[in-house]
C-alpha cells in the first residue's frame, strides 16, 4: 500500500526523523490558511506547493511550485488542485490531483550551501537482508545515477536479527562526505529512518532528497513509502491511510470481492486458481502470440459466484479479445468448476469474446464433457498445449 508524501512524512516524524514541515490543503482557500499557519509556526516566508499523488517526478510535470507570497500560494494551489498531473511514472492520462501539501521553504541562506542526498531502505531479496541505498546525487532519478555514475551509489546491508549497528550509520555519514554537526545529524537520521522502516512493516522508504540545510540540519524533504499489505493487520491506523482514489478502480473492486487481480496491458484475460499456475498461464499466453490482460487468481473455491465475479471483472477491460480459464482441480473438483463456468456464463449472457476453458485434475474428463455439451460458445481443453493452440486460434 502506497502513502502520500504528507502521510509518509507524518510517519517518519513519529519515529524521530526530521522532516520538512507542511500542511495539507484541498482547495485554494485552505492553501492560503495553511501557508499563514505554517509561517506562524516555522517563520517561513516562502512556501512550496506540492501535488499529492502516488507517483514520482511530480516536479517535472508541473506539480511542485515555489510561492513567494500568499497571492502566489492561492494561484498556484488553484492551478494544481484538480489538474491531471502527468509524470514519468503515470499513464498518458495522468492522475487527478485532489490535494496539495503546503510546505515550508528549507533552502534558506546560511553559513554553508545546502546539499541534497538520496536515501532508501528496502529488502535485498538476494541476501535476505535489509539494505540502505544512498548517494550524494540527491534530487536526481536514481536510475539515471545508477546508469551514468554507478560508483556514486552506496549500499549498507543490515542483518534483520541484529538491526542497524552504530558503526553502519556512521559509515553512511562518512561516505556522504559529512563531518562535524552534519555527521552527527546524519547518523541520527539514518538510525531513525531504519527504525521507521522496520517498525511500520514497510517494503520501501525512499527519501529523495535528504537535505543538509545551510545550518547543517538533516531532514527529509520528500518521502515515498510503500507498506507491506500482508502486515497491515498489525497496523490498523496505517491501513486507514489508504487512498482508493489513487488505485486502479478495477483492482479495488476485485479486492473487495476477494479476488487477487492485477491489471495489465494485454488482450487475453486470465482466470486461474493459484499464483504459480497464474504465472505459468501468462507465459502460455505469450507463447501463443497473445499478451496477458491481467493476473487473476480466484483461489481454491472457484464456485459459480466466484467465477461470475471474475468474469465481470475481466470483461470490464475493453482490450480483452479472449478469456483463458485455467483451473487445476485439486482442492476443488473440476466438474464443479465447469458447472460454475456454465452457470456464470448463462447469468451474465451475451459474452462476445471467445472463452477457452482448460480444466485438469479431479474429474477433468467429466468437466470437459459438461463444457462440450453445454451448448455455449466455450472451447474446452485438458492439456496445456491444447489450451495454447486454442488461444492462438481465436486470436488469429
Amino acid at each position: 500500500m502506497n502513502l502520500h508524501e504528507y502521510q509518509g512524512k507524518e510517519l517518519l516524524s513519529s519515529f524521530g526523523v526530521r522532516i520538512q514541515r507542511g500542511i495539507v490543503a484541498h482547495n485554494a482557500k485552505e492553501a492560503v490558511d495553511a501557508a499563514k499557519q505554517l509561517t506562524a509556526e516555522t517563520g517561513t516566508s516562502w512556501h512550496v506547493i506540492k501535488a499529492q499523488i502516488h507517483a514520482g517526478g511530480r516536479g517535472k510535470g508541473g506539480g511542485v511550485k515555489l510561492a513567494k507570497n500568499l497571492q502566489e500560494v492561492e494561484e498556484l494551489a488553484g492551478q494544481i488542485i484538480g489538474m491531471n498531473l502527468i509524470t514519468p511514472q503515470t499513464s498518458a492520462e495522468g492522475k487527478k490531483v485532489h490535494q496539495v501539501l503546503i510546505a515550508e521553504d528549507v533552502y534558506y541562506p546560511g553559513d554553508n550551501e545546502p546539499e541534497e542526498y538520496y536515501m532508501s531502505v528496502l529488502l535485498n531479496r538476494g541476501t535476505g537482508k535489509n539494505m540502505i541505498m544512498y548517494s550524494t546525487e540527491g534530487g536526481m532519478d536514481i536510475e539515471q545515477v545508477a546508469e551514468e555514475t554507478p560508483h556514486l551509489i552506496f549500499t549498507e546491508e543490515v542483518d534483520p536479527a541484529l538491526g542497524l549497528l552504530p558503526f553502519q550509520a556512521r559509515r553512511v555519514a562518512f561516505n556522504l562526505g559529512l563531518s562535524g554537526t552534519a555527521f552527527k545529524e546524519m547518523t541520527k537520521f539514518v538510525s531513525a529512518l531504519y527504525t521507521a522502516y522496520v517498525k511500520s512493516d514497510a517494503s520501501l522508504f525512499e527519501i529523495n532528497p535528504v537535505l543538509k540545510t545551510s545550518d547543517d540540519k538533516i531532514m527529509a524533504v520528500d518521502s515515498k513509502v510503500t507498506l507491506d499489505d500482508n502486515a497491515l493487520y498489525r497496523h490498523r491506523d496505517l491501513a486507514e491511510l489508504r487512498d482508493l482514489r489513487e488505485e486502479n478502480p478495477i483492482e479495488v473492486e476485485a479486492g473487495s470481492l476477494g479476488l487477487n487481480y492485477v491489471d495489465l496491458d494485454g488482450n487475453v484475460g486470465c482466470m486461474v486458481n493459484g499464483a504459480g499456475l497464474a504465472m505459468a498461464t501468462m507465459d502460455l499466453i505469450k507463447q501463443a502470440g497473445g499478451e496477458p490482460a491481467n493476473f487473476l487468481d480466484v483461489g481454491g473455491t472457484a464456485d459459480a459466484a466466484r467465477v461470475e465475479a471474475a468474469f465481470n471483472i475481466i470483461l470490464k477491460d475493453p482490450n480483452v479479445k479472449a478469456i483463458l480459464i485455467n483451473i487445476f482441480g485439486g482442492i476443488v473438483r473440476c466438474d464443479r468448476v465447469a458447472q460454475g463456468v456454465i452457470d456464470a456464463y448463462k447469468n451474465i449472457g451475451n459474452i462476445k469474446v471467445p472463452i477457452i476453458v482448460r480444466l485438469q485434475g479431479t474429474n477433468a474428463d467429466i468437466a470437459k464433457e459438461l463444457i462440450d455439451n453445454s451448448g455455449l460458445d466455450v472451447l474446452s481443453a485438458t492439456e496445456f498445449q491444447e489450451a495454447a493452440d486454442k488461444v492462438h486460434e481465436v486470436l488469429s
